[in-house]
């Protein structure tokens, strides 16, 4: 890797850190930087899914809301993050380029519909995932984060994204509260996966290394400034940047 590539690349993370905690769909930058400077598809999103998981992770510190979730909600929602980041990571490995390709943009296509539209959808059978929430909430959620975590771990790209469409549909309204909650689901999906790559040895070091350097930059910096925004700006930021991953995916995928 060359002096400008990692030049590159440490904006191209610091970029995509930014997004992540603003509002998720940072991969939409960094992903494409990474296969612009020659590294192959799978292995460009097993250094991604690194470099922005430490930025977003790091990005949480600076949300300074108290979540009012129990442990009786929280554990089934950071186990099936666990078992479905293991299980998403151990999928991308098994998984032709070319496939993987064509799949991503159904997934974000679907992503960006939920957040915009879940609420609508679940309506009156959303029950929250408060203190008193009921055990066949809890369970919904569960399954739901389950795939979520699937996806995660297969593709790091838009899984905020995903997450803040779960918490929508089941009832949360404070965008930085989802958000908060989201770095420590994201951060728990991503981190599993993350070892899992460095285990099979799926990650280009030179590369992870420039890009994790912005995205700690990045994230953190942009955190700060997302709580000063108003609501609606940041949601409209996420269903837009949903909608630019997704158009640039379907034209990558089937070109």
């Amino acid at each position: 890797m060359n002096l400008h590539n990692a030049i590159f690349l440490f904006f191209a993370g610091a970029l995509g850190g930014g997004i992540n905690a603003v509002a998720g769909g940072g991969s939409f930058v960094a992903f494409p930087a990474l296969l612009f400077t020659g590294v192959p598809p799978i292995p460009a999103n097993a250094t991604n899914t690194l470099a922005l998981w430490v930025g977003t992770t790091v990005s949480g510190g600076a949300y300074s809301q108290k979540l009012n979730i129990g442990r009786r909600v929280m554990m089934p929602l950071v186990l099936t993050s666990i078992l479905g980041g293991l299980a998403g990571a151990f999928l991308l490995i098994k998984t032709p380029a070319q496939t993987f390709l064509r799949v991503l943009p159904w997934l974000m296509l679907g992503a960006t519909l939920l957040f915009a539209f879940g609420k609508h959808l679940t309506g009156r059978i959303s029950a929250g995932i408060s203190h008193d929430a009921t055990t066949a909430a809890i369970t919904g959620a569960s399954l739901f984060e389950l795939l979520v975590a699937v996806y995660g771990g297969y593709f790091g790209g838009g899984i905020g994204i995903m997450n803040l469409a779960m918490l929508a549909a089941l009832g949360m309204t404070d965008i930085h509260a989802m958000n908060k909650l989201k770095v420590i689901l994201g951060g728990v999906i991503n981190g599993v996966a993350t070892i899992t790559f460095i285990i099979t040895s799926a990650i280009v070091w030179p590369q992870a290394i420039a890009m994790t350097a912005g995205s700690l930059l990045g994230g953190y910096s942009s955190a700060h400034f997302a709580q000063r925004l108003p609501q609606a700006w940041v949601k409209s930021f996420v269903i837009l940047v949903g909608t630019a991953m997704t158009i640039y995916f379907f034209i990558r995928g089937y070109r």
